[in-house]
């Protein structure tokens, strides 16, 4: 059982305010596996106050020390990478595999492309006799979520510290091991007090005390967009920025020239990674209606491939992160059944062999139209929706017809064509025949999916203000 019951504020690690606990359940046993404390407002306050006076300081460092301070940090993070990789499995149930390779890694990469993008990164940029002074905008405060804990600590921590701005992180109270050793590598890389505090807790009482608290300058959320609507009106108050990463439900046009034999096992499998618990994942399946029948035969043979099972075995697939969860993805595919779309493969219930843990069956529905449910709504679950489409462009207007707008994806043998249904389809994010992970390609979305961008260059603009000099140089 691990014991996360301080907080690390001002350089420190504290008790809480409050004596409210919290069981941190590891989704593969049902069992408890740790225990954190709930955060009050007067946590926040305490940790709001601690940044508010670090970044005086901090926001004058050099380029240079904030360069070598993101090394520091990644440094010590290489040291706890199989500690983070372990506690990942522990607290959401990714395979250790994919903890390793991705969930633990991609962490660690956010800070070292940060420290290369702020080499050249131009904080000043002159035009005529004014000159666009870019400078930290303050104190940020961090709500990440269960499903990529790692991740998305790192991409907000790494472009705050390198633009010079101070940090408040409230993790996920499902998965909250992972901000915990957050936390103890930036203690032993040496950042200063008070730039980096952690504070745990509920997103209904920490969450909003961070949204609305008057010392707190910016507040990054990435989850539901239900719960994103929440923190933007708790915000309201104080006219602070507001930076949202939150849901979708992904197109994935098959064109009606690509290769099926690769292109639908690479959009199924796209799915079932990380047991479809990725805003991004290309859950709606659009499939020439004259090679339906292949693809839907194509998608039934890989699902039926994937091995579901203890997250710390050689299984493909873990366990969704808690019964809350399961829950909600049962009754999605319930609704899917009821609604009339046909079950190819999966279903209800738990895999035969899986007594114990939250995990679902891979499952694939066809005969689905975009207004049922299973297409309208983000499931979180390995379930793929596969839909038919007569023409290009009905299939362009129904993967446009959602109210999200995170990530696309496009499946054809003619790249101009692929780049010409990239440039019509509304999403932040559109991949092109399974091409890798660009690391420095900006991640955020258009409608419902939230606003403002992560990774890359363009994540340094969210965190900074600019500042117009009129006659800096001499007329």
């Amino acid at each position: 059982m691990r014991d996360y019951t301080q907080f690390y504020i001002d350089g420190e690690w504290v008790d809480p305010a409050g004596k409210d606990r919290l069981d941190v359940i590891n989704p593969a046993t049902e069992k408890p596996c740790g225990i954190i404390s709930l955060g009050t407002d007067a946590d926040v306050d305490l940790a709001a106050s601690a940044a508010h006076r670090a970044f005086a300081t901090f926001s004058n460092t050099s380029r240079q020390e904030r360069i070598e301070l993101l090394e520091a940090i990644a440094a010590h993070y290489d040291e706890r990478f199989d500690d983070m990789a372990k506690a990942i499995t522990e607290e959401m149930g990714a395979p250790a595999w994919l903890a390793k390779a991705a969930q633990a890694r991609v962490g660690r990469e956010h800070l070292l492309n940060a420290a290369k993008i702020l080499r050249d990164f131009k904080m000043d940029d002159p035009q005529g006799p004014t000159m666009l002074a870019k400078e930290p905008i303050g104190v940020c405060a961090f709500i990440t979520p269960w499903n990529w804990p790692s991740n998305q600590i790192g991409c907000k921590i790494a472009p705050a510290i390198a633009t010079g701005c101070t940090v408040i992180l409230k993790p996920s109270e499902i998965a909250p091991f992972s901000g915990y050793i957050w936390a103890e590598i930036m203690d032993a890389a040496g950042v200063p007090a008070g730039v980096f505090n952690l504070v745990n807790g509920e997103g209904p009482v920490v969450g909003a005390a961070l949204s609305w608290h008057p010392k707190v300058d910016m507040v990054s959320f990435t989850g539901s967009t239900r719960a994103g609507i929440e923190v933007a009106k708790n915000a309201a108050s104080t006219v602070k920025r507001v930076h949202q990463e939150l849901g979708g439900k992904s197109p994935n046009i098959i064109l009606d020239d690509a290769d099926l034999a690769e292109a639908i096992p690479r959009g199924i499998m796209q799915v079932m990674v990380n047991t479809g618990q990725s805003c991004n994942a290309p859950t709606r399946m659009l499939v020439p209606r004259s090679r339906l029948d292949e693809a839907v035969a194509l998608a039934k043979e890989t699902a039926e491939s994937v091995t579901v099972g203890d997250p710390n075995s050689d299984s493909r697939v873990g366990p969704v992160v808690s019964e809350v969860q399961w829950n909600k993805v049962q009754a999605l595919i319930q609704k899917g059944i009821d609604e009339g779309a046909t079950l190819i493969t999966g279903g209800c219930g738990k895999p035969d062999h899986c007594k114990t843990g939250y995990f679902v069956k891979p499952t694939i529905f066809a005969g689905v139209t975009n207004d049922m449910t299973i297409a309208r709504e983000e499931i979180f679950g390995p379930v793929v929706s596969i839909i038919a489409y007569e023409t290009e462009e009905e299939a362009i207007r129904i993967g446009n017809d959602t109210d999200y707008g995170l990530a696309a994806y496009v499946q054809s043998t003619n790249l101009e064509r692929a780049r010409a249904v990239a440039r019509k389809l509304r999403a932040g994010q559109v991949n092109i025949n399974g091409t890798p992970n660009d690391p420095m390609a900006p991640f955020g979305g258009y409608k419902q999916s939230g606003n403002g961008r992560e990774w890359g260059p363009l994540a340094f603009e969210e965190f900074l203000e600019v500042k117009a000099i009129l006659g800096f140089e001499a007329a």
